[in-house]
């Protein structure tokens, strides 16, 4: 039962109540027919005074009184009535009583749906419902009770998350724009205290720390501000030829793979998305270099664009387990732990990814590699063919 719909198992709750009231009713009717029916043992015993259980059934003379024969007859005749009434009642009794509980059953199905409807309009809200996406309300109408209040207490707790995720975007876009001006400042100074020609060994050696350390809270801010650029949603939008994009990205990426001795494998065919180009850049351009950096001496990287998937990037290298495939997307986070102690990157690169996919209406999703490494795929709507 457990297993069973909230709906299905109120009509089995409906439909039982229903069946164990029909049953008593019908013990009621089988035993009151039983009672007060002529029982033929009672009328053996005083058929010759013409009288059965008290009734007078005529003169013994009517029914054949002394003739031994015409009373057996009526006993048999009378003890076939009463069986044939009793089963008569047991079985159009028992066939009316499967009957209307079938019909319970079916009534009680159709008004446990028109019950339960409010509570199906808020799962259907619930699931359509995302971080980006909390401008959805149930908005019940009808008569105060418990579940139109259940309904408003939903919408009230959603106005509640919408305006705390927009507190948050503002927050995270304004403390981004805050911390750009004094992380340039830092630089410019600590570029002008080593271009000092007389400066000491071990202050040019504290310099490049802090341009590294400077250099890589300058990506993270940056990553920070997509981020929050994307969560936001397109501003505008228009038809963006996703091959040319992943075809310029590939090339800006080749010196990168070099380094790395990484090759670059592109399988482009042409595919028209609708939104924003510089975000479709990025994500396409997060997703390789990060198949570039988390890869092996002498791996590959290939990128193919298609009409189903859109985009899919997939890298050599060890493989990944499938369980860490859902925390690959969340912040800071990698396979071996946080990574706010690494210096290959901000940390930040799956969740642009898919901030931005999520924005242009796709999806995004992370699964070993055939031969290892990482294969990301992305899915896009359609867009209208560009000439």
């Amino acid at each position: 039962m457990s297993r069973l719909s909230l709906r299905t198992r109120f009509s089995l709750l409906y439909g039982g109540l229903f069946l164990l009231v029909g049953a008593i009713l019908l013990l009621v009717n089988w035993l009151l027919v039983a009672h007060y029916l002529p029982d033929a043992s009672r009328f053996a015993g005083h058929a010759e005074n013409g009288t059965v259980s008290g009734q007078n059934i005529g003169p013994p003379a009517q029914v054949g009184a002394g003739d031994k024969g015409s009373d057996t007859i009526l006993v048999t005749s009378i003890s076939d009535y009463r069986s044939s009434a009793v089963q008569t009642v047991i079985t159009v009794g028992g066939f009316a009583l499967l009957l209307t509980g079938a019909l319970a059953v079916l009534f009680g199905w159709l008004m446990a749906g028109r019950v339960l409807q409010p509570v199906h309009a808020i799962t259907a809200t619930a699931r359509r419902l995302e971080a980006d996406n909390l401008d959805r309300r149930i908005n019940l109408e009808g008569p105060p009770g418990e579940l139109k209040e259940l309904a408003d207490t939903f919408d009230s707790m959603l106005d509640r998350l919408a305006s705390t995720f927009d507190s948050q975007r503002r927050f995270v876009s304004n403390a981004s724009h805050e911390l750009r001006t004094p992380l340039a400042v830092q630089r410019t100074l600590v570029d002008v205290a080593m271009a000092d020609p007389d400066v000491s060994p071990d202050v040019l050696r504290l310099g490049r720390q802090l341009l590294q350390t400077n250099e890589r809270s300058e990506r993270i801010i940056e990553g920070l501000l997509v981020l929050a650029r994307s969560d936001r949603g397109l501003a505008t939008s228009a038809p963006v030829r996703l091959d040319d994009v992943a075809n310029l990205v590939l090339d800006s990426m080749a010196g990168l793979a070099s380094e790395h001795d990484v090759t670059l494998h592109r399988t482009l065919t042409p595919r028209t998305v609708l939104g924003e180009q510089v975000l479709l850049e990025r994500l396409v351009s997060n997703l390789v270099h990060n198949a570039i950096l988390y890869n092996e001496a002498g791996g590959t990287v290939r990128v193919s664009v298609d009409e189903t998937p859109a985009l899919v990037v997939e890298n050599t290298g060890p493989p990944v387990p499938a369980e860490f495939m859902p925390s690959l997307f969340e912040p800071f986070r990698r396979l071996a732990g946080d990574r706010t102690g690494s210096t290959n990157g901000a940390g930040l690169g799956l969740s642009i990814v898919r901030s931005i996919a999520s924005a242009h209406h796709g999806s995004v999703r992370a699964e070993p590699g055939q031969a290892g490494g990482l294969r990301v795929v992305v899915t896009l709507p359609t867009a209208p063919q560009l000439p």
